[in-house]
């Protein structure tokens, strides 16, 4: 009887952890200082802020990532348009297409060089595309 009550019960809950931290400091800062705290600790991405804290003190690998919004959304717009411009070429080869196919010659002929004109508009604009991304790129270069 002695040896079942000098055994622990199991009561369930949490395993306690091997190096629990009990000890706690505490420090102030001014305005200036915890605004720049917190930047720093959302540029972390952290998901602790003691931990953040922890590691800065002791000095251990802290990463920081930022993302230029501007860039993020220069990149989107750039890649829609891109799939726009793709859609146009699709239904230019289409539209030649059915041209051939429903005209004479001589008709098909006369639409395909007010389209003609039009594509020369979109190369130029292709072209000034072109040129603006690569702009960007001599700018924010990859890292």
């Amino acid at each position: 009887m002695k040896e079942n009550n000098n055994r622990k019960q199991n009561k369930g809950g949490r395993k306690p952890k091997v190096q629990p931290s009990i000890h706690r400091h505490v420090f102030r800062l001014t305005d200036e200082e915890d605004a720049r705290l917190l930047s720093l600790y959302e540029a972390s991405g952290m998901p602790n802020k003691a931990k953040f804290i922890i590691s800065l003190l002791f000095g251990k690998e802290m990463k920081s990532v930022k993302i230029d919004k501007g860039t993020v959304d220069f990149y989107m717009r750039l890649t829609s348009f891109h799939s726009q411009f793709r859609s146009v070429g699709v239904n230019y080869n289409q539209i030649v297409k059915l041209l051939y196919k429903n005209f004479s010659e001589k008709k098909a002929g006369a639409y395909l060089y007010k389209l003609e004109k039009q594509t020369a508009e979109l190369a130029m604009l292709c072209q000034k595309i072109i040129q603006i991304t690569e702009e960007f790129e001599a700018k924010h270069p990859k890292k």
